[in-house]
């Protein structure tokens, strides 16, 4: 149990860890941003297929491609239907629109991508716990510590597009923060309902892949493409998918 406990507050550290250095970016031009945030939307999406998708395809056994379809479709409508709510979540970044409303779009953009790495990171996070469940430590130590390392990049690209927003360091810290807890969670649920987490992971892991897609397609790539910066925005979308791949390739 406290293998556990260690491992679920490293995973979810992890993306704290990576968020800390995402400090270290200080004062970005616009060109910079729509790098960061290009690199961010590779990240997502090699996590999205290597991490969630295909992963969802071999738990789900017989009927995999079925629950991995249906997975990936409802969490693209669920997240739609998050992105009209999004508008009401402006409290949460403490800045005033009414003096910056040229902000309110760029921030819509920024909340919609920090949700979908919150979403993805409870069935991350409950497929550590289920490995943990299985009684097979070797190999949930591996799997939680491939979680961990890819948390580290995708903490460090959330931090400076909601910065270049102007939101407060503190409070882009703290919402982060809540995405890794979120991953902690997700760890126990893994490990105290084994079974029930076991049936519903496929689901859950092609859920979080649909809604991280939604958002590269719908809001990231359109975003990073609209101010001269295509070329620069496309390769770094590159980088970051090809970082990600090399992280599973050496941990997988």
């Amino acid at each position: 149990m406290d293998v556990v406990i260690l491992t679920a507050l490293g995973v979810g550290g992890a993306t704290l860890i990576g968020s800390l250095i995402g400090f270290l970016f200080k004062n970005p031009s616009h060109k910079f941003n729509d790098i960061i945030l290009s690199f961010a939307g590779g990240v997502m999406l090699s996590a999205s297929i290597i991490g969630l998708i295909l992963p969802s395809l071999d738990f789900g056994g017989k009927y995999g491609i079925i629950i991995t379809v249906l997975g990936v479709l409802v969490g693209a409508i669920c997240i739609n239907l998050i992105d009209k709510l999004v508008p009401h979540l402006h409290k949460m970044t403490g800045i005033d629109y009414e003096k910056h409303p040229e902000k309110s779009a760029s921030i819509n953009k920024i909340l919609l991508f920090v949700i979908a790495i919150a979403i993805h990171n409870l069935p991350e996070g409950i497929a550590a716990g289920v490995s943990f469940g299985t009684g097979n430590t070797a190999h949930a130590l591996t799997v939680a510590g491939g979680i961990a390392l890819q948390n580290i990049p995708e903490g460090m690209v959330i931090i400076a597009p909601m910065i270049a927003t102007g939101m407060s360091k503190k409070r882009a810290f703290f919402i982060a923060l809540g995405t890794g807890i979120i991953e902690v969670v997700g760890t126990f649920i893994g490990y105290f309902f084994v079974s029930i987490s076991t049936l519903i992971l496929p689901f859950a892991l092609a859920f979080a892949g649909g809604t991280m897609l939604y958002v590269i397609s719908d809001e990231m790539i359109p975003e990073t493409h609209s101010h001269g910066n295509e070329r620069s925005a496309t390769f770094s979308l590159l980088i970051g998918f090809l970082v990600m791949l090399v992280f599973d390739f050496f941990l997988g």
